[in-house]
């Protein structure tokens, strides 16, 4: 009898309501954070009985990572379909960027990957991520360019671009310093690696950042020049690296 019941009830929601179900999550999710996707919105949303989540993700923790591997997995496709840049340093900052671009787009499921971060051994799509930037890492080591294991350097990369990611998403939006994540990247370069291109304004951002730390000793200014100079200094010392 019971299984009767179950199998109408399938029969009634259409063998695509696990589609509909991590739609329906991914877009609450998307407009108002993790905390949007409440069983009760996304059974509305999808069109689905409340016991239909429970029965095809166990529980709203299993809902919300089948999300992020939904995501995940297409985001991960296409970084491994794209074409490696022949220097392996700029194609590890080519991923770098997408992965900062990702996290700013995505901040819902980000959030969800940074509050409770699932091993690789429990998610493929977090696997195949991590494959993607161990070839990366891989690649740096062959051209003879890393100077850390490639355990350490991925234990680096990983923790400098999460915390990136999460230091601008608690910046507002539209005052983002994304000079921050170049900044970052580049960290991360010269800690597992003997060869790092300094920016071509590098003197000049120092200058900058020396003058500026220096601003409070003059006494030739007034009030209202030594804002105004500050500010300007603090734009000329966090400009980003200008690409060729």
């Amino acid at each position: 009898m019971e299984e009767r019941e179950k199998s109408a009830a399938e029969d009634a929601e259409g063998p695509d309501a696990r589609a509909r179900i991590i739609a329906a999550a991914a877009e609450l999710i998307s407009s108002g954070g993790p905390d949007a996707a409440t069983t009760r919105a996304v059974a509305a949303a999808a069109g689905v009985q409340a016991p239909t989540i429970y029965r095809l993700f166990g529980d709203k923790r299993g809902l919300l990572w089948a999300v992020v591997e939904h995501v995940l997995k297409s985001y991960v496709s296409e970084k491994s379909a794209r074409t490696p840049h022949p220097d392996p340093l700029q194609d590890f900052r080519d991923g770098w960027d997408m992965h900062i671009a990702f996290g700013l787009r995505h901040p819902g499921l980000f959030a969800i990957m940074s509050s409770e971060p699932r091993p690789a051994s429990q998610s493929a799509a977090v696997s195949d991520g991590e494959d993607v930037l161990r070839r990366r890492i891989r690649n740096i080591a062959l051209a003879g360019r890393l100077r850390v294991s490639e355990e350490r350097a991925l234990g680096l990369v990983t923790a400098m671009g999460t915390g990136a990611v999460l230091t601008l998403l608690r910046q507002p939006e539209g005052q983002r310093d994304l000079g921050l994540a170049d900044a970052a990247r580049e960290a991360a370069v010269a800690a597992i690696t003997s060869e790092v291109a300094p920016p071509t304004n590098a003197d000049v951002r120092a200058l900058a950042a020396a003058l500026r730390a220096s601003i409070d000793r003059l006494s030739v200014l007034t009030r209202g020049e030594s804002l105004l100079l500050s500010e300007l200094l603090d734009r000329i010392a966090d400009a980003r690296r200008q690409r060729p």
